[in-house]
């Protein structure tokens, strides 16, 4: 080592990898006692780490649980027989009879129709606002049969491709029409409902005239 010269103190000119090349010493590094090369050791690698998830018992897992629709709660200030305002949709700004709720939770109106215009349909309550005007229902009878599914749309399954590209373009539009039987479940529920409208004045005019706000108005200070 006396050729490995201090350069100062603790740092010599030739590093320990250096100097053991230097000097040959690295041949026997690799070698036994018995001069022979041995297998190299092999590298001990990290411990293996838990994992954060683990497989759970499926035999001992609860049923799934699903979630029960409810029908919605009528707010307190909808009965039967209630005027209601409608606040969206086809009908908006026009009045209506409250008849009952659906199983659905959505209420079943009527104008009626020989009144405004609005035939028996299906409305939410979060888009009326109610009023405190009421109509007696005495006599008027709602079937058991007009309920949600009562309201589905049948739809064409004639309709291919093709023909609804044709219909896209064609000139003339197609009317719905409307079936006898709900025609006849209108006029049943209308005629009774129109006798209990005559009997308070003013309230035909009243379900016929249109819902509107004027600049200024605050409905919220209203009472309807």
């Amino acid at each position: 080592m006396g050729r490995n010269t201090a350069l100062a103190r603790g740092i010599n000119k030739f590093s320990r990898s250096a100097s053991v090349k230097r000097s040959g010493k690295w041949r026997f590094f690799s070698k036994g006692a018995d001069g022979k090369k041995t297998a190299p050791k092999a590298k001990a690698g990290p411990a293996p780490t838990a994992s954060r998830w683990y497989q759970g018992d499926k035999s001992a897992s609860a049923p799934r649980q699903r979630r029960r629709k409810k029908t919605a709660k009528l707010r307190a200030s909808i009965s039967p027989g209630t005027v209601l305002i409608v606040l969206a949709g086809r009908f908006r700004g026009k009045r209506v009879v409250f008849l009952k709720q659906l199983a659905s939770g959505l209420l079943l109106v009527t104008g009626p129709f020989k009144v405004n215009g609005v035939p028996l349909r299906r409305l939410n309550q979060a888009y009326v606002l109610a009023t405190s005007t009421r109509v007696s229902l005495d006599g008027v009878e709602v079937a058991e049969r007009i309920n949600d599914a009562y309201f589905a749309r049948v739809g064409d399954s004639s309709a291919s491709g093709t023909d609804a590209e044709g219909e896209f373009f064609a000139a003339e539009k197609k009317t719905v029409a409307i079936a006898q039987g709900r025609k006849d479940d209108q006029k049943a529920v209308d005629s009774a409902l129109l006798k209990n409208v005559a009997k308070v004045p003013a309230l035909r005019a009243y379900l016929n005239a249109k819902f509107s706000l004027r600049n200024g108005d605050a409905p919220h200070e209203m009472a309807f």
